[in-house]
């Protein structure tokens, strides 16, 4: 069941959260598995003389929304909308809103913030729209409201609000996360514990593709001075960020550079009738000889992984091995699929171990080296060879992981 939580974040100013636990999406953007679920976050300040809104939530959720609204403040008092990203999970209770606002809202956001919320709703959302350039200010309410463009994290039309004064860093997306945490905010180190996996996971399938641009824009940042100092970081997904909120950007850049984990090798393997799966056995039981720590992903006749799930263990592995069946003279596609997802969402300078097996024809150890090879993966070595493994076989094999292993260093 959709919830609905209202929470006053602080009383000067007065600022609230209106949080959409959202448990029945299984697929965020319709493909990415989620059964953590996830949270839509709005929040509300009211002012002297304005009352100020930043975003909204998804359609569906519209009126659940609006209702939690009124509880606070009838909607035609709101003098503002802030629109710092138009994905629809942020915007598409948009329309509802300013149809119960009587369209006297100001609507601020980015060129193309404006274009796109014209072609997602039509002329009537953005006829009172004011575009803001990166690092304009306006006084709203008595506070200072700074507007700074962070592209690409992950759409062209993001911005932040830094509300100068108070020291509030409006984020949406960034510092967002997947699931429904128990708590509105970082109080509770134990929630932070259980919920920061799933931040890895959304970074990786949300803004993945960009990932060079969360380091980019978190420098921006910091360079301006206010990350440092903020006093929150109010995101629009999961954790409001009040007690350490620079916490939630150090991990952000972290992800984005892909820090690895101590000792952490990401094993992924396809096996349809056993033979890759015992190759992997003898691979995964070298890598614990040596010290290592495999996190095995695998795709049987019994069992198939979520590829969002493997894509957000990949920014703080060390290294990655991939075993892959031959199937009809290509790569198996369990693994075809999750490695361009791979190669696509979380493309970082980590070593890779290719380990094939085929029957007839071996092509899928040539065709992921091929893959490889335009990617910022490196390609430590290719074992691939014909039906069981044998001795020779095995030696090779964990010669193959002791060079791994020295190439992480």
């Amino acid at each position: 069941m959709v919830n609905v939580r209202v929470e006053q974040l602080c009383t000067d100013p007065e600022l609230y959260i209106i949080r959409v636990d959202d448990d029945e999406i299984k697929y965020f953007e319709a493909t990415w598995d989620i059964p953590e679920g996830i949270t839509y976050n709005a929040y509300l300040m009211k002012l002297d003389n304005a009352v100020v809104l930043f975003d909204t939530v998804k359609a569906d959720y519209a009126d659940l929304f609006i209702d939690a609204l009124k509880k606070l403040v009838d909607p035609k008092e709101i003098t503002h909308v802030i629109v710092h990203h138009t994905e629809p999970d942020h915007s598409g209770a948009l329309p509802k809103l300013l149809e119960e606002n009587g369209y006297r809202a100001q609507v601020i956001g980015t060129t193309f913030a404006r274009n796109l919320l014209q072609g997602f709703y039509g002329e009537e959302v953005v006829k009172n729209f004011k575009i803001v350039k990166d690092g304009e200010e306006m006084n709203i309410g008595g506070k200072t409201f700074r507007f700074i463009t962070v592209p690409w994290l992950h759409w062209p039309d993001t911005m932040i609000t830094y509300v100068v004064e108070d020291r509030l860093i409006f984020s949406c997306d960034a510092g967002g996360g997947y699931s429904i945490p128990e708590t509105i905010d970082d109080s509770d180190e134990k929630v932070i514990e259980e919920y920061l996996p799933y931040v890895t996971k959304y970074i990786v399938t949300v803004i993945g593709h960009y990932h060079k641009y969360i380091v980019q824009n978190l420098n921006k940042l910091k360079k301006l001075g206010i990350v440092e100092d903020a006093k929150m970081i109010l995101p629009g997904h999961g954790l409001a960020w009040c007690r350490n909120p620079k916490r939630i950007f150090d991990y952000y850049e972290r992800v984005g550079a892909g820090v690895p984990t101590k000792d952490k090798v990401l094993v992924i393997y396809d096996s349809m009738y056993g033979f890759v799966e015992r190759r992997m056995e003898i691979v995964i039981d070298e890598l614990k000889k040596l010290g290592k720590k495999p996190v095995v992903y695998r795709f049987t006749d019994k069992e198939a992984p979520a590829v969002s799930d493997i894509l957000g263990e990949v920014p703080d592995s060390e290294a990655i091995v991939i075993g892959a069946s031959t199937y009809e003279a290509e790569i198996h596609p369990r693994i075809r699929y999750a490695l361009f997802e791979i190669l696509d969402k979380a493309n970082y300078e980590k070593p890779v171990l290719i380990v094939g097996a085929f029957g007839w024809g071996g092509v899928a150890a040539k065709k992921i080296e091929t893959l490889i090879s335009r990617s910022k993966f490196d390609l430590v070595e290719t074992v691939e060879s014909k039906g069981r493994p044998t001795k020779e076989d095995e030696e090779r094999l964990r010669e193959a992981v002791r060079k791994l292993v020295e190439w992480i260093g």
